[in-house]
């Protein structure tokens, strides 16, 4: 009875168990004490402990952590990653704790860092890599992709921890001390163990029998043997340590003291401090047998077996060399080489081929693979090339042109074969072009200036290696000028044009202008010389002779402006090099391309520096408008900037209707800033494609090489302003009357549509509203309104010559608003005298005279002049208002007659036989009719004749048309009837 319902065996058992209870209530007071009895499991009353949220889910996450390092000693991968899948939804169930405690525990981010230092050690195992099956092999893959990617988020902890991994030990307690029970501290903790517990191992069943409850479920009561004896209950009584354990968890946690810390510490330090002693003794070993070579840590692992280094004692000669730079080269493309390594060790070849006086072949040979390497370490061809990149590549291309330029015995060449090369004696001769490798590194210099934001310091500061770039190339186009084909000279002069055609020359200006001075001065001081001496005493005949050799004031000066003449022409302007570049490439080049590409670029510096006449004539004679279609888009681009510059100079010149047909086809579409590569518009309705907005960017040009869009807009509002006023004063009642700028008079109806037409703000109101002044021949409104100081600011200050250029604008203004004055009221003056216009509009009486003869020799005014009371007579040929709109109504008329005949013709089908025997068209009496409306058209004098123009003949060819067709409709019909 007892067995069954009691948990001790006998009376004298429960007395001493009893006894010892009550010894532990008096030691420790936090202990509770132990039933003397227990029920079956329906009346057995527990002990309920209540924990936190945080214990369970901090508890939970450790059996996970414990399972996942029992799967990493056997190496299961594939219950290493469900295992992680586990550890992360765990976390995820622990996210409010987590934020309540202030973040991820430190023992859940040491979990993280061994399992990535566990998946980087199986992953560079190659060989045991290999010995995975395929499931755990797949695992690992999954596996480090998935942990690579958990990991960002706890980037900064998991540095943190990598730091300093021993900070948080402390912190975490008795949790850190159960998670290692399973790692390298084994052997210690069975150690204290011993020494906690020196009782042999056959006391453990012992232990067990004191802590069970009332026997098993299935308890029998022959079951005697498991159930100790008396002496075995004294025995394990006396045991027992002196505080007494009343628990498991009391009973089996570990305690530890300052001194174990301390030991524990010291382990660890002696640990690391063997670790590295072994690492430094590995890594001497290595160089011994391998040389200077070290150890990449970290990066992506080589392709190939990475290149030994030659050990010691080996003869380094040509052979050897080579042979470890074919070694190296192999790797050069291949997926997972490290680019920066390769650069490294071909430098390091190459210090060791100076150092073995291998010759300056072997140098050379070496420094052309180092600039292909660099130019192949961006991987990317839209990206631009890292900063230390190019400061390298710059410094690795000059030391390359001093050994070309200073050792003539080195020929290098692409047509030079790897079997014809000669790079142990002289003369050198090595495959490469050093030609090839300056155009490759100023396309570079290209897409980094493309990559940096414009309005920023750091273009200021890439912008000034362009110099660096000119000066590599001068010192090519001297090299190749003495060794290189007429093609490759051909192709390094097109380097240097491309370096010099957008650039003005302000100096060369400045020489001039001061030359202009000069010459101007001495000539009015030998003038007053001359003068002097005239009003002076006569000078005698001695005197005259004495005087014979001087030299007078006047040919002083101009001998002292021809000195700076000749000094100005012995230095080399760039007018000078433009000359002798091109017409070297007119000459030599043999593709169509170099030479199109030259071309522009002369006729760009020729408008860039006001040589109108030589840039026109230039391009005239190329005939390139006509072929430019068929070019490349870098090229088309070119002759688009080309263009703009020579609208701009014919502007600045006076040449308005040059300038506005050179603008036309750029400004027409609104897509200026496209077709002249400044940037890409971004269209409705249009998707790009990502590729070709790739391949689009790549083509766009630098911010310095950029024409302003906005001066160009506002030269070409300007000229269609000139030439459009004028026209439609002069065509105001024509209904046929074309438009010149469709987008000038896209601007005014803007303008017109608008309810509120407030003072002029941005550019295109200044431009309308001086076209509104110009219309009622208020000049001086015009004028200030196009010239002012926010105009100035804007646009006219842009240029090199601005006074200038707004003196031909304001003289312009005056002149084209005369002929819209005279166009506008010459039907109500009878006469008008030339000194009253030249009054009103303040231009001399000549430009005035000029200006009314060329109008009356175009016809474009019905007037003659009166030479003696310098008058211009005006004829009354031109129609009135009411005379202007009946003529219209008339067109319009007879438009719509012709129209309803059609249809009628349509309608009827075979009626054209009819009409044909009823007198033609319309029969007899409408051919009277039509006859008498040509009479009466034919009374309305020579406008109404000019007016009729394109309309009329295009009518009466529709009537020859018609008569053409009714006769092949009537003998089609006599066919029909001969057959039936």
């Amino acid at each position: 009875m007892s067995s069954r319902f009691f948990a001790t065996g006998s009376d004298s058992e429960s007395e001493s168990s009893s006894e010892s209870e009550e010894q532990t209530v008096v030691q420790s007071k936090s202990t509770v004490t132990t039933k003397v009895f227990a029920f079956s499991d329906d009346e057995e009353e527990t002990k309920r402990v209540v924990r936190s949220a945080k214990d369970k889910r901090f508890e939970e996450l450790q059996n996970v952590i414990k399972q996942l390092r029992n799967h990493k000693k056997i190496k299961d991968i594939s219950k290493v990653l469900e295992t992680f899948e586990d550890l992360t939804k765990a976390l995820q169930k622990s996210q409010k704790v987590i934020e309540k405690e202030g973040g991820v525990p430190r023992f859940y981010i040491r979990a993280l860092v061994e399992l990535e230092d566990f998946v980087n050690e199986t992953w560079e195992d190659r060989e045991g890599r290999k010995k995975l099956n395929k499931v755990n092999s797949k695992a690992l893959t999954t596996m480090r992709q998935k942990l690579r990617k958990y990991n960002r988020d706890f980037e900064a902890k998991i540095a943190s921890y990598r730091e300093n991994p021993d900070a948080g030990d402390d912190q975490d307690g008795a949790e850190d001390d159960r998670d290692k029970s399973d790692s390298d501290d084994d052997d210690d903790d069975e150690a204290q163990q011993q020494k906690k517990k020196p009782a042999a191992p056959a006391e453990a069943p012992d232990m067990k029998s004191q802590f069970l409850k009332g026997g098993d479920s299935e308890g029998s009561d022959d079951s005697d043997m498991d159930w100790p004896s008396d002496s075995d209950s004294e025995s394990s009584d006396s045991s027992e340590p002196e505080g007494g354990y009343t628990n498991m968890a009391a009973k089996f946690l570990k305690k530890t003291t300052a001194a174990e810390e301390a030991a524990k510490a010291a382990r660890k330090q002696e640990k690391k401090e063997r670790k590295a002693r072994e690492q430094r003794r590995e890594e001497e070993e290595r160089e011994m047998e391998e040389g200077e070579w070290t150890e990449v840590q970290r990066g992506a692992p080589m392709a190939m077996e990475k290149p030994k280094m030659f050990a010691k004692g080996t003869e380094i000669n040509h052979a050897v060399v080579l042979k470890k730079l074919n070694e190296i080269l192999a790797a050069r493309g291949k997926k997972g080489t490290d680019r920066s390594e390769q650069i490294m060790l071909l430098a390091e070849l190459r210090r060791i081929a100076e150092e073995n006086n291998l010759g300056l072949g072997m140098t050379v040979k070496i420094l052309f693979n180092i600039v292909a390497s660099i130019f192949d370490y961006n991987p990317n061809i839209a990206t631009c090339m890292k900063d230390e990149m190019w400061a390298k590549c710059i410094t690795y291309i000059t030391e390359m042109m001093d050994i070309l330029i200073d050792n003539s015995n080195i020929f290098v060449g692409a047509n030079v074969l790897e079997e014809s090369e000669a790079i142990e004696a002289e003369p050198f001769r090595v495959r490469g072009c050093i030609l090839s490798v300056m155009e490759r590194a100023d396309e570079e210099f290209i897409k980094m200036l493309q990559a940096c934001d414009a309005h920023s310091t750091e273009y200021v500061e890439r912008l000034k290696d362009e110099k660096k770039i000119e000066v590599l190339v001068v010192r090519l186009q001297k090299y190749l000028e003495e060794r290189g084909t007429s093609q490759e000279i051909c192709r390094v002069y097109l380097r240097r044009i491309e370096h010099v055609y957008y650039k003005y020359d302000y100096e060369h200006y400045k020489s001039a202008d001061l030359i202009k001075k000069t010459v101007e001065q001495k000539v009015e001081e030998g003038k007053d010389g001359e003068e002097e001496v005239k009003d002076g005493e006569e000078v005698q005949d001695g005197e005259d002779e004495g005087k014979d050799g001087e030299v007078t004031p006047q040919e002083k000066g101009g001998q002292e402006a021809k000195d700076m003449v000749d000094g100005e022409k012995q230095k080399e302007k760039t007018a000078v090099i433009m000359d002798k570049l091109c017409k070297y490439i007119y000459a030599k080049d043999t593709t169509d391309r170099i030479r199109t590409r030259a071309i522009l670029c002369h006729i760009y510096h020729h408008a860039l520096h006001g040589r109108w006449y030589e840039a026109r004539d230039l391009m005239l004679m190329s005939h390139l408008q006509d072929t430019i279609q068929h070019s490349d888009v870098p090229t088309q681009i070119l002759y688009n900037r080309t263009m703009v510059q020579l609208g701009l100079c014919a502007f600045r010149y006076g040449n308005i209707k040059d300038a506005h047909n050179a603008l036309l086809d750029i400004q027409s579409g609104g897509r200026a800033k496209e077709l002249l590569a400044q940037g890409l518009l971004m269209q409705r309705n249009v998707e790009r494609d990502p590729e070709r907005e790739k391949i689009e960017k790549r083509r766009q040009m630098p911010f310095h090489m950029h024409i302003n869009l906005e001066l160009l807009e506002c030269v070409y509002l300007v000229s269609a302003m000139l030439l459009e006023i004028p026209y439609m004063a002069a065509h105001e009642f024509d209904a046929r009357r074309r438009m010149i700028s469709k987008s000038f008079h896209h601007q005014l109806r803007v303008s017109e549509r608008q309810p509120l037409v407030g003072p002029p703000e941005s550019m295109r109101e200044h431009v309308v509203a001086a076209s509104k002044a110009m219309k009622i021949g208020d000049w001086r409104a015009c004028r200030d309104y196009i010239i002012n100081e926010k105009m100035n600011g804007k646009v006219w200050d842009l240029f090199p010559e601005a006074d200038k250029v707004r003196e031909l604008i304001s003289r312009k203004i005056q002149e084209e608003s005369l002929r819209t004055y005279l166009f506008t009221y010459s039907a109500i003056y009878d006469s008008l005298c030339l000194v009253t216009l030249s009054s009103m509009f303040e231009l001399d009486g000549p430009v005035v005279h000029s200006i009314i003869s060329k109008m009356i020799i175009n016809e474009e005014l019905a007037a003659s002049w009166d030479e003696p009371t310098q008058t211009v007579v005006m004829h009354r040929s031109e129609p009135t208002r009411l005379q202007n709109l009946a003529l219209q109504l008339s067109d319009k008329l007879a438009n719509l007659v012709d129209n309803n005949e059609r249809i009628l013709e349509v309608k009827q089908g075979t009626s054209a036989f009819y009409t044909r025997q009823g007198e033609g068209r319309f029969g007899r009496q409408g051919k009277e009719r039509h006859q008498g409306k040509e009479r009466h058209q034919g009374q309305g004098g020579y406008h109404q004749q000019q007016g009729r123009g394109y309309q009329g003949q295009r009518r009466d060819r529709g009537d020859r048309d018609r008569d053409h067709r009714d006769r092949d409709h009537q003998q089609g019909y006599n066919r029909q009837q001969d057959r039936w």
